[in-house]
């Protein structure tokens, strides 16, 4: 097996039914992939299974749909945080609301988005993030609490920048409307 095989002929590989690329493309990406999900998500079991789904993924099939349209990474990543955001929607609101007070309780300085947070009462907060569609939670969740950037976001959720600014604006709206 030669050690520096391009991602995109690994891929080639495992799509062709071959173990020991399948092997290689797994130890090249799934550490990398699992610290990224760790930083959106602090349950560190669900985002084993999430990493394990995401590869058995590319093994059943996923890689034969890779098109090299772009860096074989970020199109792991897309399939990964995509799991990730439906494995956390099967979650109860309240484990939910768990997870995102143990991030912002470990938060060395609380950013203004934290404080705001921290002043609401905590079931006042699950309902009005529970009735915002799932589309603006998700861009929640990305550009505040995972403080990515909208460029960031916008590869993450697969959406334009645009949209992702939007999605913002109207998320931030919908809160500040049910939580006066």
């Amino acid at each position: 097996m030669n050690g520096s095989s391009s991602d995109v002929d690994l891929l080639a590989r495992v799509a062709a039914g071959e173990r020991a690329a399948f092997e290689a493309f797994y130890r090249r990406h799934a550490g990398w992939l699992v610290l990224r999900l760790r930083h959106r998500c602090s349950d560190h079991t669900l985002v084993d299974d999430v990493v394990q789904e995401t590869f058995l993924g590319v093994w059943r099939g996923g890689a034969a749909r890779y098109r090299e349209q772009g860096d074989v990474t970020g199109w792991l990543w897309r399939i990964g945080s995509r799991r990730l955001v439906d494995a956390l929607r099967r979650q109860s609101a309240k484990e939910r609301l768990r997870q995102v007070l143990a991030r912002v309780r470990g938060a060395p300085a609380p950013s203004a988005e934290d404080l705001v947070l921290r002043g609401v009462e905590h079931g006042d907060l699950a309902g009005a993030l529970a009735r915002l569609s799932p589309e603006l939670r998700a861009v929640l969740q990305a550009t505040v609490l995972d403080g990515l950037t909208t460029g960031e976001a916008a590869v993450l959720l697969g959406i334009p920048p645009g949209t992702v600014k939007t999605r913002a604006m109207r998320a931030r709206r919908q809160l500040r409307q049910e939580l006066a």
